[in-house]
């Protein structure tokens, strides 16, 4: 069997933890491959609505196993908020969620440093979450971070304190004032509470599904458009958010994938600091905010909102080699008349393109837009794409032509039954 990826396409908040949570029955594991608690994947059925940050999106799902993968930074004190609650919903079984020994820890430290750097930057803020999430990455690649599986050794505490005086040395050079009381109390009980789980080779685990015949979903986190090196540099995220990191992050080879499912919003939105080309600074976009809910689901900050950006999206969808395409969030446009998308961008000079350019976050580009019909009809009691106006259909099928991709999925609302298979 294969390892099918799902990834978002724009700047993360596409919705790809609903889609996760409906396609979930289809799959016998699901594994997030990156990021940490820097992302917010928003789930709701029936009455509840839940925000996970670390744990897969399939957790609630009977029969699924949930792995955190080797590529993901986890923070063992958000870990335990995150698992006590889990622990209220029937559904949710401790027995089906596995840890990779490999999974670098954010110590209390990497999140004083990421907040050091951040305040440090003035007004060249990228917008960081603050969870330590660059600075723990960083680690990983100079060679000097800890991982889940080092806390099983007795010198763990050897290790830790040895980090925590590099981080220490660190802050001493700048104007920064911390407690670290709190954070470090809180972070050993979640190292404590870490320990209760399976902490596994999950390379070996994963690749013993595939072989016994097991179709895998790896899920990630934040959008191909805030990837290290494919993102709007250097207002990213610190870790490969395309379909190349679930190898890597998981542990399985590049002739395992399967499908690649690409998630994007009907329009576009973006958290924090970087260049947005179509973002609207007006009426419209606040009306995009408020009918959308764009408020980040891990920072309450409020999102940035804009016309959809086909150059952008084509980018994506290349990059990661997507073979279907779902569509988030149409209901959100219910009520505007028309509808303008972005083509291409104009440069200073006048010229036009449809790549997204290198100096995107120096260069002065202004998009060009096509407008299309809107609708006005309310979308959130649709139950199949039959049903849905046909300008709907029209604007699927004219993004579908611009970008050569199917859109197998039309998106109408954040309950698992407002999701609709075309």
């Amino acid at each position: 069997m294969a390892v099918d990826v799902l990834l978002g396409l724009q700047w993360g908040d596409e919705g790809k933890g609903k889609i996760v949570d409906y396609l979930t029955p289809k799959y016998k594991v699901i594994a997030r491959f990156q990021g940490g608690p820097n992302a917010g994947h928003t789930l709701k059925f029936g009455d509840t609505k839940h925000v996970l940050h670390q744990i897969p999106s399939g957790i609630f799902h009977e029969g699924s196993l949930n792995i955190i993968g080797n590529g993901v930074v986890l923070d063992p004190a958000i870990f335990q908020k995150e698992i006590l609650a889990l622990e209220k919903f029937e559904n949710y079984d401790s027995s089906k969620l596995k840890i990779s020994k490999k999974a670098q820890l954010i110590l209390p430290t990497h999140r004083i440093l990421d907040a050091a750097y951040e305040n440090a930057k003035g007004d060249s803020k990228i917008g960081s979450t603050l969870k330590g999430i660059g600075p723990t990455y960083e680690d990983k690649i100079s060679r000097n971070g800890l991982r889940a599986g080092d806390t099983l050794g007795a010198d763990f505490m050897e290790k830790y304190e040895k980090s925590k005086k590099r981080h220490l040395d660190i802050l001493s050079h700048y104007d920064f004032e911390f407690d670290l009381t709190e954070l470090e109390e809180a972070f050993l009980k979640g190292v404590e509470f870490l320990k209760t789980f399976d902490l596994i080779d999950s390379e070996y685990v994963l690749n013993g599904h595939l072989d016994a015949g097991d179709n895998i979903l790896a899920e990630g986190a934040q959008g191909s458009l805030l990837d290290i090196d494919f993102g709007s540099y250097p207002f990213v995220t610190s870790s490969n958010t395309t379909t190349a990191a679930a190898c890597t992050g998981l542990g399985v080879a590049v002739n395992k994938i399967g499908e690649i499912f690409g998630v994007f919003k009907a329009y576009c939105t973006r958290v924090g600091s970087g260049p947005f080309p179509t973002e609207l600074h007006d009426e419209t976009g606040e009306t995009l905010r408020k009918n959308g809910g764009e408020f980040g689901a891990t920072t309450g900050r409020p999102r940035r909102c804009g016309w959809l950006d086909l150059p952008a999206l084509k980018y994506a969808i290349m990059v990661n080699g997507a073979t279907r395409l779902y569509m988030m969030k149409a209901d959100v446009l219910s009520g505007f008349e028309e509808i303008k998308v972005c083509t291409h961008y104009k440069a200073k000079d006048g010229s036009l393109t449809d790549h997204l350019p290198y100096d995107l976050a120096d260069a002065d580009f202004e998009p060009v837009y096509e407008t299309v019909k809107g609708w006005t009809e309310d979308l959130t009691g649709v139950k199949s794409y039959e049903e849905l106006p046909q300008s709907l259909k029209d604007y699927v099928k004219y993004i579908e032509e611009a970008v050569g991709l199917p859109i197998n999925i039309v998106s109408v609302g954040p309950d698992r039954d407002q999701t609709l298979l075309k």
